[in-house]
């Protein structure tokens, strides 16, 4: 059987003592009993709201090969009869066993950081490494605290290629993430109003973000949007870090991984970059110039780790936009069909203009309608209230004639919106969601954006609930 881990090398990664009998080795890690599988480990977190050795007997049960157990915790799991591995605090375990992951890999490593499309670009990256070689990359978006370490301690040994996701709400958390990461590459894809209210302006969340920068190994690489405002900064900070190789991607004459053109339609696009002195057509199967933007620099970072370029581009042109982040759906209503778009994983203000365009630039039947569902952008602080309403020009400029909206902060947008525009306001997302499965008709093309907090995932869920897939006119054969 293939390890991930050997158990003598997990105690010696965890600085563990063993108890009872032990297996030579696990087939995995996890840190949810529920979807746990067997062969695994299972690693008993204590987080804000559960504590995993609640849970420990349900492992067992579910398959688990071992438990990772705290010392502390051992007297509150009674008399429970399974091989366990004690540390001192289970989280740290993880984050030494993190460390020695990085350490026995001979992957190239890249780590990708953003107020936006830190998710999208990690997933482009994934899509286009793997025919190249073995990829590792985070699930989902695991990249706090624990979701770094627990990405990392689940590397193989013998991944080619290692793709990590690194957030932050706050200052300082970027920096011990980066420092267990230690990429060859790492990209900040924009800085952006995002977490706005935890900071006192852009140039602090750009100094956050540029964190990832100090765990770089030597001789290594940095991608920076040269179309950012905070570009000079980002650059002046890689300069004072002596990260060796910065470079950039962008609209910009100056950019290294350059947009020469994009040509957007409903359900993806055409990218021309110059990248090495050469212009290349490039397909992509996803929608949107933000997508297209990120691209770049995903293109930039598998230039430089070294694999088949023209096997990364071909891959581009499958790529497909994910849940909550611009999948689209076309459902069946009557004899006829809408198209959803679902951005409704999170939102700031740069995000919810990316999502505006996005809206902007698919296709409408005649009859049809294009309707922005906006929930709350959170986390915005004093801020608040005039980023919300600062949306009312972008959907101006982008002609949507029809807004729901829901939440106490877009009532501010509610304000802001002249009157040519059809605004439909609730304060709360059930009340929006009983009024759009009533009111939406056949035509529409209808996006829904908000940050994940506010729950207009319920509306999402609820349309495809309500509505059957369909197969419209552009997928006939």
């Amino acid at each position: 059987m293939s390890f991930l881990w050997t158990t003598s090398d997990l105690m010696a990664a965890m600085h563990g003592r063993p108890m009872g009998n032990l297996p030579e080795g696990i087939t995995g890690i996890s840190i949810d009993s529920r979807s746990l599988g067997k062969g695994e480990a299972f690693f008993a977190i204590k987080g804000d709201r559960v504590d995993g050795h609640d849970y420990a007997g349900i492992a067992i049960a579910n398959g688990a090969a071992l438990l990772v157990v705290s010392e502390a915790k051992l007297p509150a799991l009674g008399r429970l009869n399974a091989p366990m591995i004690v540390v001192d605090d289970v989280l740290d375990a993880m984050v030494r066993l993190g460390c020695a992951a990085r350490d026995r890999s001979a992957a190239k490593i890249i780590a990708v950081t953003g107020s936006v499309g830190k998710t999208t670009t990690k997933e482009m990256l994934r899509h286009m490494l793997q025919p190249s070689g073995r990829v590792h990359a985070s699930v989902a978006s695991f990249n706090n605290h624990w979701g770094v370490p627990l990405t990392l301690s689940r590397m193989p040994e013998n991944t080619d290629f290692g793709i990590f996701e690194i957030g932050m709400n706050h200052a300082d958390e970027i920096r011990p993430l980066v420092g267990m990461v230690r990429p060859h590459v790492a990209i900040i894809t924009t800085i952006a109003a995002a977490h706005l209210g935890n900071f006192k302006d852009l140039e602090e969340i750009a100094a956050a973000k540029a964190e990832i920068m100090e765990g770089l190994v030597d001789d290594g690489h940095v991608i920076l949007n040269r179309d950012n405002e905070q570009f000079d900064v980002l650059e002046k900070t890689a300069i004072a870090l002596g990260v060796a190789h910065i470079h950039s991607f962008g609209s910009s004459a100056k950019a290294d991984f350059r947009m020469v053109e994009y040509t957007g339609g409903s359900e993806g696009g055409t990218l021309w970059a110059a990248i090495d002195g050469k212009t290349l057509e490039i397909p992509m199967g996803a929608a949107g110039r933000h997508i297209a933007e990120n691209a770049l620099a995903a293109l930039g970072a598998i230039g430089l780790v070294g694999p088949n370029m023209d096997a990364a581009l071909g891959a581009l042109a499958t790529l497909q936009a994910e849940k909550g982040r611009g999948a689209r759906h076309r459902l069946a209503i009557g004899s006829s069909s809408f198209v959803l778009i679902d951005e409704s994983y999170n939102a700031n203000p740069a995000s919810m203009q990316a999502a505006i365009s996005l809206l902007k630039d698919a296709a409408v039947p005649d009859g049809g309608r294009r309707i922005a569902i906006l929930g709350d952008m959170l986390e915005m602080g004093e801020f608040s209230g005039s980023v919300h309403a600062g949306l009312a020009a972008p959907l101006v400029e982008a002609g949507i004639a029809d807004v729901w909206l829901a939440g106490l902060e877009m009532a501010h947008l509610r304000e802001a919106l002249p009157e040519n525009v059809r605004v439909e306001y609730r304060e709360t997302v059930d009340e929006l969601k009983e009024f759009a499965l009533r009111s939406i008709a056949a035509g529409d093309v209808v996006m829904i954006k908000s940050s994940k907090g506010t729950g207009c995932g319920r509306i999402v869920s609820a349309l495809l609930e309500t509505y059957p897939a369909s197969l419209g006119p552009e997928h006939t054969e």
